[in-house]
């Protein structure tokens, strides 16, 4: 069994469905204004760009804001670009990391095909 699974199939098909309405080629904030809409309609708790801190022996010592905190369990990063370089898989693993997050999606409406990313870190 996946972690998360069913409230993953949610957020996969809310994805699909703002995909399959807009296309691609828009700008990443269309996409997550959209995204915001289907959680509403599928009645999902979120957290939008929500500041995460990120601590060193206690200390703060940073901020990371993904673009949405799903059901406080799943960290979402979207992106709308033709191509996904390894920098934005990297990115959500420190989102993870630096977090008490297991699993981080990262979605990319900017490319002819949905692409989605299931990324997990555990310690």
């Amino acid at each position: 069994m996946l972690l998360y699974e069913d409230l993953t199939f949610k957020v996969r098909g809310a994805a699909f469905n703002v995909y399959n309405e807009l296309g691609f080629g828009h700008k990443e904030n269309v996409y997550q204004k959209s995204l915001e809409e289907e959680f509403n309609q599928l009645k999902l708790s979120y957290k939008r760009e929500f500041n995460l801190k990120v601590y060193y022996k206690d200390i703060k010592v940073g901020d990371y804001r993904p673009d949405f905190i799903i059901d406080n369990k799943i960290i979402l990063e979207i992106k709308a670009t033709e191509f996904v370089p390894k920098t934005f898989e990297t990115q959500l693993i420190y989102y993870l990391k630096s977090t008490k997050y297991k699993l981080g999606l990262l979605i990319n409406f900017g490319s002819p095909k949905l692409q989605i990313k299931r990324l997990i870190w555990t310690k």
